[in-house]
């Protein structure tokens, strides 16, 4: 992400975004009606991973704890804490991806 970011700050142009990352299942297919149909995904594991990128800070990568123990050896991550999201009845723990190893 920083490379990017650095990429794009040469020719002029802030950019800055966060990635949330979330496991599990999800409801895919086409969505609508004859003549206005669209493609997206449905579920709770979709909703999680958009509220951990609207969380997180420019150039961060959060993830949930099924990932973050599925990339364990191939990433240092970090507790962020418990988060509160809107839409989850309860805090949701959550990772904070520093590098690959």
């Amino acid at each position: 992400v920083g490379g990017l970011v650095s990429k794009w700050r040469k020719h002029g142009h802030e950019l800055g975004f966060g990635i949330g990352i979330a496991h599990g299942y999800a409801t895919l297919g086409r969505i609508g009606f004859e003549g206005r149909f669209d493609y997206g995904a449905i579920g709770t594991v979709v909703n999680l991973a958009a509220r951990l990128c609207a969380d997180a800070k420019d150039g961060q990568i959060l993830v949930d704890p099924k990932v973050q123990a599925a990339i364990e050896a191939a990433a240092s991550t970090e507790s962020a804490g418990e988060l509160v999201l809107k839409g989850f009845h309860r805090p949701v723990r959550a990772f904070n991806v520093c590098a690959l190893r």
